[in-house]
């Protein structure tokens, strides 16, 4: 009990439905009752399910977990019927093997209103006759993920757009359809509040691409999120039509975008969350951002030519910022002037992450005093960072519940002071701290016992630290925020997809694997650029 009521992954490969060859919706007849154990007498055949409305069938299916509704559904017929009625979630292999059983799959699953459609690299996926199928079938959808879907074209999205009339999130990645597909998306979807795309191919050109939007979505849109795009300006107009828009996030996509950040809050606007990450972007885009005085998330993550006088602009005008991330990258360019700044104007800060910026106990101390309500911190890669600054934390942020230092110079001093300070801590992550042993971390949990301790004192990187500040796509408010910092290694190839999650370098020599890295996502041009302007900025910081 307790499940979602919405549907697990489902595939007719592995369903027993489709593998038995005598068991199918033809076979069962409207009467049908589960078969009696071999030996049961003929007075104990009664099937009591049989007295329970389909509605509360259903009901009870919707609270069980997918592999039981699937092992239910082959009791007998009605309930294959009820379970097959009641499931508004499904997760197809959208290879082009499935095609031919899409009409038996839609005909059981007929009240799908979130839909799945997945197909990986090595597989031809289904094209535009099976989706222009799917949208008839399922006319209701609010909900359409196509992942890899390289075989539809714009006419299959024209098909699905005429059909589809409620579509109220739809989210793309790795397909080859273009201009033309979007904007028939975006000319008949009404109700359409999220859009995510992400790795689109048939933009890539961008002399013959034409501009996406705003159609008849820009009214009712309210989330834009952008992904490794080559010409992601062609969504300028959308976005600027959007008056709507509350979220924008436009992640490792290529090109300069301060004029057109300039363009989208030339006008009122209602944005409230932005993320930008590994963008060309610098202070001209960030006082653009400082125009939004709704604006309560902010995420900058690794954006070079940002600086302490793009935060101070921010700072100064949008005094409802409660979540502020940031990945100075080791640039040097924004540290305590800009913190300052933010301690001063942002009196409701909540949540405030830091990685690989090199804040001092002036900016620390500033941000602990004034900042009252900061509920969950992260410090990590910073190399100013020591037991003084972790004590000034335990002594004055009063409201801290979860704390994170990772790749920090603490000691087994400075986390002694949280057994008396930040009483209402209830977690502590401390990673690849060197001077952190576990005799302290047993000794913390032994003085507050509520207190959750997670340390790894022996999982020390040589090179690089891995801190994770985008996952796809950010963090909402319902996301545990530890979870923010479980890195993983990405490797870097010819092959290999850019992750989701993105990492700091925390040495100078670590500094050519995230220039390695970057330049995957960005192009040899803009790497260069912002590489040799970050080579000047040291040598000039050494002299």
């Amino acid at each position: 009990m307790g499940q979602s009521a919405s549907i697990q992954d489902y595939s007719p490969e592995s369903s027993n439905h489709f593998l038995h060859p005598n068991f199918t919706l033809e076979s069962c007849s409207d009467d049908s009752n589960p078969r009696p154990a071999v030996g049961v007498s003929v007075d104990q055949r009664h099937d009591y399910s049989s007295e329970i409305p389909d509605e509360c069938l259903a009901l009870i299916f919707q609270s069980l977990s997918s592999g039981d509704r699937k092992r239910c559904s082959m009791v007998c017929c009605r309930w294959l019927a009820v379970e097959g009625q009641s499931r508004s979630r499904l997760a197809l292999n959208a290879s082009n093997e499935v095609s031919t059983l899409l009409p038996v799959i839609f005909a059981r699953f007929d009240s799908v209103t979130k839909l799945a459609l997945r197909c990986d690299r090595k597989s031809v996926s289904i094209n535009d006759d099976s989706l222009t199928l799917i949208s008839l079938r399922c006319r209701k959808l609010t909900r359409l993920k196509l992942r890899g879907c390289r075989e539809i074209s714009d006419q299959g999205m024209l098909a699905l757009a005429q059909n589809c009339k409620y579509l109220r999130k739809f989210s793309c990645g790795s397909c080859m359809f273009g201009a033309k597909g979007m904007n028939a998306l975006l000319d008949n979807s009404y109700s359409l509040e999220e859009l995510s795309v992400k790795r689109l191919r048939g933009t890539n050109d961008l002399y013959t691409a034409e501009m996406i939007g705003p159609g008849v979505a820009a009214s009712s849109l309210k989330s834009i999120t952008l992904k490794e795009l080559y010409n992601g300006q062609c969504f300028g107009s959308l976005m600027i039509g959007s008056k709507n828009l509350k979220t924008l996030k436009i992640l490792r996509c290529l090109g300069d975008w301060d004029m057109l950040l300039e363009n989208i809050t030339r006008k009122k606007n209602c944005l409230a969350e932005i993320h930008l990450e590994r963008l060309q972007v610098s202070d001209v885009g960030l006082m653009a951002i400082s125009k939004c005085p709704d604006l309560e998330i902010l995420h900058l993550v690794k954006a070079p030519d940002c600086s302490n006088d793009g935060i101070s602009a921010i700072a100064e005008t949008c005094k409802l910022l409660r979540k502020l991330h940031i990945d100075g990258w080791r640039t040097n360019r924004i540290g305590d002037e800009g913190l300052i700044s933010i301690a001063k104007n942002c009196v409701n800060l909540v949540e405030l992450v830091l990685i690989g910026v090199n804040p001092s106990s002036v900016s620390l101390m500033a941000m602990a005093s004034n900042c009252q309500k900061l509920e969950r911190l992260a410090l990590c890669g910073s190399e100013t960072i020591g037991d003084p600054e972790i004590s000034c934390i335990a002594v004055r942020c009063m409201a801290l519940k979860k704390l994170c230092i990772k790749g920090c110079r603490v000691t087994d001093t400075g986390i002694e002071a949280f057994a008396f300070g930040c009483p209402n801590l209830v977690k502590m992550k401390v990673k690849k701290c060197k001077g952190v042993t576990s005799e302290v971390a047993d000794w913390l949990r032994a003085r507050r016992v509520s207190l959750a301790v997670n340390l790894d004192v022996d999982e020390i990187e040589p090179e690089a630290m891995e801190v994770s500040t985008s996952g796809g796509g950010a963090h909402d408010d319902g996301v545990e925020f530890p979870s923010i910092f479980n890195g993983t290694i990405t490797g870097v190839g010819a092959n290999v997809a850019p992750a989701d999650v993105d990492v700091p370098s925390t040495s100078n020599g670590g500094r050519s694997s995230s220039k390695s890295r970057f330049s995957l996502l960005a192009g040899r041009t803009l790497v260069a650029c912002a590489f040799r302007r970050l080579s000047i900025g040291n040598s000039s910081s050494n002299l």
